[in-house]
C-alpha cells in the first residue's frame, strides 16, 4: 500500500498533480487556521506548505504546474473583482477619492523604494520584484510580474521572483500589524473609542430611510401634481400613498397625482429630507396611513429577470401600467429611495406599494424568483474570463518603455470583471455570482496558485534562506513594507486628521492583506475598517498589478 501510494507521488502525471496539489492545499488551510499571538497566516499557509513539500522533492509535470498556476490565479481575480466592483467607482466620490489617493501613494512609495534598493546593492530586478510583492503580501502582482518576464525572457533566471516573495511574505503580514501597533502608540489612540466614532460618522451618511405622514396645508400646492411639487426631486423623497381630502380610503400616490388642500400623504426617505418636504407641504399628520383602511397594500419583490436590468425605474412607467409606486431599494445591504433614473440590478430588493393584484403583475414583471439568487450565470462567468484574457493579452506600447505593457492573466481578469459587475448584463449574459459561490472559487483559486508557487520555489527557499542571501531580503522587505505605510499613516493622521479605525483598514487594504483586517477586527473590537478596506481594495489591487509589471518592463526592457 506504502509503495503503492509513493509510486504515485514520484509519477509525473494528472493523478500525482491532483494528489500532491490536494494534500499541500489541505495542510496549508489547516496550518493558517492556527493562530499565533492573535495572527493567522490564512491561506498564506498554502504556501509555506507548497514550500515545505517542494524541498522535500514532490514534484509536479512542469506543464500541469503552469497551468494550474495560472488558471487558480486568473479564478482568484475575477471572482474578486466581481464582489468588489459594484462598489469600485462610487469608492472613487467624495471621501473615498481621498482614501484612495492616501492607498496609491502607499503603492508608490513601495515601488519606488523597490526600484531603489536595485540601484543601492545591486540585486536583480527578478529578486526584487519578488520582494516587493511578498512584502506587500500580493499574489497576482507575483503572478503579472512573472508574465511580464516571461515575454522579456523566454529563459526565466534560475531564481525566480517566487523565492523571494516566500522569504518576504511573512514579513509582509507582520509589518502591516506592526505598523498599526506603532501608530496607535505613537498618537496614543484609544482603538475602540475611534471605532466608535467612525460607525457614528457612518451612519450619518447612509441615513435609514423613515416613514412620515403629511397634510397638504399650503395653498400654492393646490391643483400641483407631486412631481411638480417644488424641491420634490433634488429632496430625494418619494410619496407612496395618498388619502384625498374628504375620501376615507387611501390610494397609491404617483408621479402624476394631483393634490389638493386638505389631502393626506405618506413620504418615505431621510429624516432630514422629509422635514423639509414637510416646510414644504404643510403640518405634519397624526393619521397613520399605513395603517388606514383602502386596497393599497406593500411587498418587497426581487429582482431576477434579466429583461429589467439596467432600466432605470422611470423607464419601468409601473405607475401608469399597475398603479403600482416603488418607494425604495435594497441593494448590498444599503436602502435608498427609489429615484427616476436609478437603474435596476440583478438581486435588487423592492419595496413597491399598491394594490394586491398590481403587485402580483410587477412581482412577474421583475421576476422575484428568490431562488435565481443562488444560481451561478456561468456564461457570464466564461465570458468574463475570456475577455479578461484578451485584455490581459492586449499589448500597449509606451515610448519610454521598450517593451509592450500588458495587464496579464492577472490585471485583464481584473479590468473585465469591474466592468460586467458594474454593467450587470450584456445582451442575455447577466453577470451574477452568488456570494458563497464567490467565496468558494476565489479561495479555491487562490488556494491552487499559492500551492503551485510553493512547490516551485520550495527548494531554493531553504537553500537561500539558510546559505544565501535571505537574512538580507527580510530587511529589504522590512524597508518596502514599513516606510511607506508609517510615512502616509503619520501624514494621514497629523495633517487629515484620519480616524483610527479608517487609518487600519486603509493600510490593510493599501496591501489588500485579509489577515490585517481581522487583525484590526481585533485590534479596534469592531468591524469600522472593512468599510476602508472595500474601498481602497480595488484600485490597489489594480496598481498592483500595474506596478509589478512596469518594474519588470521598464528595468529589464532597456537593459
Amino acid at each position: 500500500m506504502l509503495l503503492w501510494i509513493g509510486e504515485l507521488l514520484s509519477t509525473q502525471s494528472v493523478a500525482n498533480a491532483v494528489l500532491v496539489l490536494s494534500l499541500v492545499a489541505a495542510l496549508g488551510l489547516a496550518l493558517g487556521s492556527v493562530p499565533v499571538a492573535g495572527i493567522s497566516l490564512g491561506i498564506g499557509g498554502v504556501l509555506f506548505a507548497g514550500l515545505a513539500f517542494g524541498y522535500l522533492g514532490f514534484q509536479v509535470d512542469p506543464h500541469i504546474l503552469h497551468f494550474v498556476r495560472e488558471f487558480g490565479l486568473i479564478l482568484f481575480i475575477f471572482t474578486m473583482g466581481m464582489q468588489v466592483g459594484p462598489g469600485f467607482f462610487s469608492s472613487l466620490r467624495r471621501q473615498g477619492l481621498k482614501l484612495n489617493v492616501l492607498a496609491a501613494a502607499i503603492v508608490l512609495l513601495g515601488a519606488l523604494l523597490t526600484l531603489g534598493l536595485v540601484l543601492v546593492t545591486g540585486m536583480p530586478m527578478e529578486t526584487a520584484v519578488g520582494l516587493y510583492t511578498g512584502a506587500t503580501t500580493n499574489t497576482p502582482a507575483l503572478g503579472a510580474a512573472q508574465e511580464a518576464l516571461l515575454s522579456i525572457t523566454p529563459n526565466p533566471a534560475a531564481q525566480p521572483p517566487s523565492v523571494s516573495y516566500a522569504v518576504a511574505y511573512p514579513f509582509g503580514i507582520v509589518g502591516i500589524v506592526l505598523s498599526m501597533l506603532l501608530l496607535r502608540s505613537v498618537f496614543r489612540i484609544d482603538p475602540a473609542a475611534e471605532a466608535k466614532v467612525f460607525a457614528e460618522q457612518q451612519q450619518g451618511r447612509h441615513e435609514a430611510l423613515v416613514r412620515l405622514n403629511l397634510r397638504v396645508d399650503n395653498p400654492n400646492l393646490e391643483g400641483l401634481t407631486i412631481q411638480n411639487v417644488p424641491g420634490i426631486k433634488t429632496l430625494g423623497v418619494v410619496i407612496s400613498r395618498i388619502r384625498p381630502v374628504g375620501e376615507q380610503e387611501v390610494i397609491t400616490a404617483h408621479a402624476d397625482s394631483v393634490l389638493h388642500v386638505g389631502d393626506l400623504l405618506l413620504a418615505v426617505g431621510p429624516t432630514e429630507k422629509l422635514a423639509e418636504l414637510q416646510v414644504i407641504v404643510g403640518s405634519k399628520s397624526e393619521v397613520d396611513l399605513l395603517q388606514a383602511p383602502g386596497l393599497v397594500t406593500h411587498r418587497q419583490l426581487v429582482v431576477t429577470h434579466s429583461e429589467i436590468l439596467g432600466t432605470p425605474v422611470r423607464a419601468l412607467d409601473f405607475a401608469r401600467r399597475y398603479g403600482v409606486t416603488i418607494t425604495r431599494v435594497t441593494r448590498a445591504g444599503v436602502e435608498m429611495t427609489a429615484h427616476p433614473d436609478l437603474a435596476l440590478q440583478f438581486g435588487d430588493l423592492l419595496q413597491v406599494v399598491g394594490a394586491e393584484a398590481s403587485l402580483d403583475q410587477v412581482a412577474a414583471v421583475v421576476g422575484n424568483e428568490t431562488k435565481e439568487l443562488n444560481y451561478t450565470r456561468f456564461i457570464g462567468v466564461f465570458v468574463g474570463i475570456a475577455v479578461g484574457v484578451l485584455l490581459g493579452s492586449w499589448p500597449i506600447h509606451f515610448r519610454a518603455i521598450p517593451a509592450p505593457v500588458k495587464l496579464g492573466l492577472a490585471g485583464g481578469p481584473l479590468l473585465a470583471a469591474l466592468l460586467f459587475s458594474n454593467l450587470g448584463r450584456l445582451g442575455a449574459i447577466v453577470f451574477y455570482i452568488p456570494n458563497n459561490a464567490n467565496l468558494a472559487f476565489r479561495e479555491l483559486g487562490i488556494s491552487l496558485f499559492l500551492a503551485c508557487v510553493g512547490l516551485s520555489a520550495g527548494q531554493q527557499f531553504v537553500e537561500v534562506l539558510l546559505h544565501g542571501d535571505g537574512l538580507y531580503w527580510i530587511v529589504y522587505a522590512g524597508i518596502i513594507n514599513l516606510v511607506p505605510l508609517l510615512c502616509v499613516g503619520i501624514a494621514a493622521r497629523i495633517l487629515l486628521q484620519a480616524n483610527y479605525a479608517a487609518l487600519c483598514g486603509l493600510l490593510a487594504g493599501s496591501m489588500t492583506d485579509p489577515p490585517a483586517l481581522a487583525f484590526s477586527h481585533t485590534l479596534t473590537g469592531s468591524e469600522a475598517s472593512s468599510v476602508v478596506y472595500a474601498a481602497v481594495y480595488p484600485l490597489t489591487m489594480l496598481l498592483r498589478v500595474v506596478s509589478a509589471q512596469l518594474l519588470v518592463l521598464v528595468w529589464l526592457g532597456s537593459s
